[in-house]
């Protein structure tokens, strides 16, 4: 370090960018919060692990750097400046977020008791996901979930992002920058109130119900897409009463007398409507799991993805 003496103003050097303090500044910073706990530069670089000479000139290049005295040197010992008070202050804060968010992305990567983000449509959510999870933790108790229920195209979005690892979703997308693979396929049912003219049938064309009002989900949603095409495959076009963003809501107002619709099966039947398969076209919805593609699995999220695609054609209770 320079030689002893009284704090004094040191030049900023001129390679040092505003927008460049922290590349600059972080493999330094370490190195200054041991020379300030020891107040000692012999001492700190023995804790550390690098040689007295190297520490010292690291300490100098960080002063120069700054432009600011850190240390006022007393023979072998420093003390800190008011400035390196303020700085150790700030520098003690930033390094411990450093050690919170290393110590956080090695516990979600940890193989037993690591984080899966897990995304999953709202129909999927009553009594699929929890058998999934419950059967996944038989093997892995300490795995924890992240979970997130929307639509689909949100959630491929949030795949995208980085905010989830892998999702269940229909349609099964198809998109360059993703993975998916099919697990299962679900039946569509013709929803109709329980008082309804058709609700003493079993079985209907859906063709038969192209003068009904439709209760369907709002546009963008996957099950609008298949009630709109596999209507269209029957010969026409819905005329929608009332969209909305749950398939649960969608049978309540079915049971008021709105409106019919093509939904999923429930997972506790409702009072109030008549559930009809539907035998032309076929109606139905596949199932799948989708992840970013060139995405590296955590062991945790590795181990839950292996564990759904050993499930294909038994996602779904029959």
């Amino acid at each position: 370090m320079s030689p002893p003496g009284n704090e004094k103003d040191i030049p900023v050097t001129a390679d040092v960018e505003a927008d460049s303090w922290a590349a600059t500044l972080t493999p330094r910073l370490a190195q200054f919060v041991a020379v300030a706990r020891h107040e000692h530069v012999t001492r700190a670089a023995q804790q550390i692990g690098v040689p007295q000479s190297t520490l010292s000139r690291s300490m100098a290049r960080l002063e120069a750097d700054l432009g600011v005295a850190l240390f006022a040197r007393h023979g072998r010992t420093v003390s800190l400046t008011a400035a390196g008070r303020t700085f150790l202050a700030t520098v003690d804060r930033a390094l411990s977020e450093v050690d919170r968010a290393a110590e956080s992305v090695r516990a979600d990567a940890d193989p037993a008791a690591g984080k899966v983000a897990f995304g999953f449509l709202h129909t999927l959510g009553t009594e699929t996901v929890p058998g999934l999870i419950r059967a996944f933790r038989a093997d892995h108790p300490r795995v924890r979930f992240q979970l997130v229920q929307n639509y689909g195209e949100s959630m491929l979005q949030r795949l995208r992002d980085g905010e989830l690892d892998l999702c269940l979703t229909s349609p099964v997308p198809d998109a360059p920058d993703l993975v998916s693979r099919r697990l299962d396929e679900q039946r569509l049912r013709l929803v109709v109130p329980d008082d309804h003219p058709l609700a003493s049938r079993k079985r209907i064309r859906l063709a038969e119900a192209a003068s009904e009002l439709f209760v369907t989900l709002e546009p963008g949603y996957g099950l609008r897409r298949i009630t709109d095409a596999v209507c269209a495959e029957a010969g026409f076009t819905p005329k929608i009463a009332f969209e909305g963003e749950e398939a649960e809501t969608l049978r309540g107002l079915v049971a008021a007398g709105l409106g019919v619709a093509l939904l999923p099966p429930p997972a506790v039947p409702r009072p109030g409507v008549a559930e009809l398969t539907v035998t032309a076209p076929r109606a139905f919805r596949e199932i799948g799991v989708a992840w970013l593609d060139g995405h590296p699995d955590t062991p945790p999220v590795a181990a839950f993805k292996r564990f759904l695609l050993s499930r294909r054609g038994q996602l779904l209770p029959r």
